[in-house]
């Protein structure tokens, strides 16, 4: 049986979406080239252009028009979501605080079908808008996380998330996050790093939306109070501003570093790839993360990670205990040092990270993990 799935996520975009738009893009071009039927329902976004839609393929896209940008509320289309859910034999409901899986989850209910919730580490009441948060869980968040057939973890540190919505551990399937190799090609480093003004010096690399959650603040900060240990590296900042571009820049002019530190802003495609290869460490100084993509992503590039003990990626630490540090100024800043003060061992550790990526994390293998969830809801339900 040639099974029917749609997948639920309010943005598909990587701009705005982040990790779980790239899970919810590569899960479902995964699944659809393996040989399901695969839709994914979604709400427009400025950046969510043809060539992203066109790469999906063969997986569809359904898009609904936004009327609230801030809070993703969808324009209201209940035969196009009705029919969406109808043809499908399992939806997919990615994330949590969203509009977008409210209007599905009362088509699945309407109809009967059997849907699983992947929250990504959304769960706890966490960053701003905690009042609405709780309103939204108390109207229907709540239902929707008990009422599902199936729940999906990133990792086993979401358990206890779960838990507290009344879903035990037992019944909760670990899916982790994954990486298509083929998406990350060789390119121009050279050309990337004329363009953009970096000179050939030693990078240090972050790669996220530059808002409190990722942690740049704290990154900037241990880069300031190491960098006499590694005096030739430079610092680069990738990714759209989340709230904290300015304080950035102020920091960095006021301790007069400009020459040391750069934002590129937002860049994608061939460019992204060529970030992650000129860099000789990729830091990841999130303070909350359910699971890092873009770690994943530098190992498929042959970059080595310095990340902090809030990513859900515990286990590099079996690679080398210094990858993996407290998510404060102080903790990062002894990492830094760690590792670039003698950075003759990057090479082995890079080797090592992108054998473990490879091995574990490719999409390959992961999506044979989702059709057996699928197909057990299934066996169930018939």
């Amino acid at each position: 049986m040639t099974l029917l799935i749609l997948n639920v996520n309010d943005m598909l975009d990587l701009k705005t979406g982040g990790g779980t738009a790239e899970r919810t893009f590569q899960m479902s071009r995964s699944l659809a080239l393996k040989g399901a039927h695969c839709k994914v329902m979604t709400i427009a976004s400025e950046q969510l252009d043809v060539q992203r839609i066109e790469a999906l393929k063969p997986a569809k896209v359904f898009v609904l028009p936004c009327l609230f940008k801030r809070f993703k509320i969808p324009g209201w289309n209940w035969k196009l979501i009705l029919g969406a859910v109808k043809d499908a034999d399992v939806v997919h409901l990615m994330g949590h605080w969203s509009v977008l899986n409210v209007f599905a989850y009362y088509a699945v209910r309407h109809l009967g079908k059997p849907y699983v919730v992947c929250p990504a580490g959304a769960l706890p009441l966490f960053g701003r808008s905690k009042l609405l948060k709780y309103l939204y869980n108390y109207i229907v968040g709540n239902a929707i996380i008990r009422n599902a057939s199936g729940w999906i973890a990133v990792t086993e540190s979401e358990f206890p998330q779960f838990e507290q919505y009344g879903v035990p551990a037992s019944r909760v399937t670990v899916i982790p996050n994954g990486v298509s190799e083929d998406d990350f090609p060789a390119g121009n480093i050279a050309e990337f790093r004329h363009r953009h003004g970096l000179s050939d010096v030693p990078i240090i690399l972050f790669m996220g939306r530059l808002n409190p959650i990722k942690g740049p603040d704290l990154l900037l900060l241990a880069f300031l109070k190491a960098r006499h240990a590694f005096p030739t590296h430079h610092l680069v900042f990738v990714g759209p501003d989340g709230g904290m571009l300015a304080s950035l820049r102020e920091t960095v002019e006021r301790e007069d570093i400009s020459e040391y530190v750069h934002f590129l802003g937002y860049v994608g495609g061939a460019d992204k790839s060529s970030a992650y290869r000129m860099a000789k460490l990729l830091v990841i100084p999130s303070r909350q993360e359910a699971m890092s993509i873009v770690a994943l992503e530098a190992g498929i590039c042959g970059v080595p990670v310095l990340l902090t003990d809030q990513c859900g990626l515990n286990e590099i630490r079996s690679i080398d205990s210094r990858l993996e540090v407290g998510a404060t100024v102080e903790g990062l800043a002894k990492g830094l040092s760690s590792l670039l003060a003698g950075s003759e061992s990057l090479e082995k550790l890079a080797s090592e990270w992108y054998g473990f990526v490879a091995h574990n994390y490719a999409w390959e293998s992961l999506t044979k993990k989702y059709f057996r969830l699928y197909e057990n809801i299934l066996a169930v339900k018939n």
